[in-house]
């Protein structure tokens, strides 16, 4: 009797029991509710107010004019060459900041190299806007402390050869800044997972270092680098501080008209801004997107 009464569960022990799955399920929506007003203030509102500004007119009656003026050859050369400027950044960021990753992660360099890149690249990935552009201008601009070294040591004038810090090779320049180190960033967990056992494989049945790349290393990296060179083009594709504390108006890219469009005094057209900004939204968007599914494909593979 004694020892049917102490197995019994007592009050206390019942007021004891492990939280509901309602409330473990109530407490972990609460834990996630900062992001989610987070996301719907300043990503999902803001983009349904753009999606219907896009299709209104200064009165905001429905018109479809200001998604036919997005043909105009001025508002296509902006979205050409802002297209042009994000994929010569993001191609030449995936190659360097692939070759930085091999070189820190698979090179046999010392130690200290790879926390050094990774906490460089975490810094530098981050550094963008006015402080980038006044940076390049510091260093590459026609008084530029770079240019003024070529120009006193080595009787090089940067500036005579074509090249100049405000035009379309000066932006992918600096994009590159932040470019490389945020590919740095990204690749660096799919160059870890190359395993030592598919390159001492290969050698042992007679594969040379071009076949293990060509036939082992490639293909298992190649959705990540894309993947990434999908969002370094997104990066640049939105970036409108940098470009606008650099050229100003000088070059014609689709994020500075964007910006005179909204904010300006002379080519103000908020409604012609929001129609921009929505073909901007779709093209990152699109980017994005396809970053994320090669992503998990990669990670399927890796799996």
């Amino acid at each position: 009797m004694s020892a049917s009464s102490e197995s019994m569960p007592t009050p206390s022990s019942r007021t004891a029991s492990p939280p509901s799955a309602a409330r473990a399920s109530l407490l972990s929506w609460l834990g996630v509710a900062p992001f989610l007003l987070f996301a719907l203030l300043f990503l999902i509102l803001p983009t349904g107010m753009l999606m219907v500004g896009a299709f209104q007119d200064a009165q905001g009656h429905f018109t479809l004019n200001n998604i036919v003026r997005l043909f105009d050859d001025n508002i296509l050369g902006a979205y050409k060459i802002s297209l042009q400027i994000s994929a010569a950044s993001a191609i030449l960021g995936t190659l360097l900041g692939l070759l930085l990753a091999l070189a820190a992660i698979r090179g046999g360099l010392p130690a200290w190299i790879r926390p050094t890149l990774t906490t460089f690249s975490g810094v530098a990935s981050n550094f963008a806007g006015i402080p980038l552009a006044f940076a390049f201008l510091s260093t590459l601009g026609r008084m530029g402390l770079v240019t003024m070294l070529l120009r006193k040591y080595l009787d090089f004038d940067l500036y005579a050869g074509g090249f100049s810090i405000l035009s379309f090779a000066g932006l992918t320049l600096t994009y590159l800044y932040f470019q490389v180190p945020l590919m740095v960033l990204i690749i660096a967990p799919a160059v870890e997972g190359l395993k030592d056992e598919w390159r001492e494989a290969c050698e042992s049945l007679g594969g040379s270092g071009l076949a293990y790349w060509r036939h082992i290393a490639l293909p298992v990296l190649w959705p990540s680098m894309v993947g990434a060179a999908l969002l370094l083009f997104a990066n640049a594709f939105g970036a409108v501080a940098t470009a606008y504390a650099l050229t100003g108006s000088s070059l014609n890219i689709v994020t500075i008209l964007l910006y005179a469009q909204i904010h300006g005094d002379v080519l103000h057209d908020q409604n012609l801004g929001y129609a921009l900004a929505l073909g901007m939204v779709l093209i990152t968007g699109s980017a994005n997107a396809g970053y994320i599914w090669l992503r998990k494909r990669s990670q399927r593979e890796a799996a």
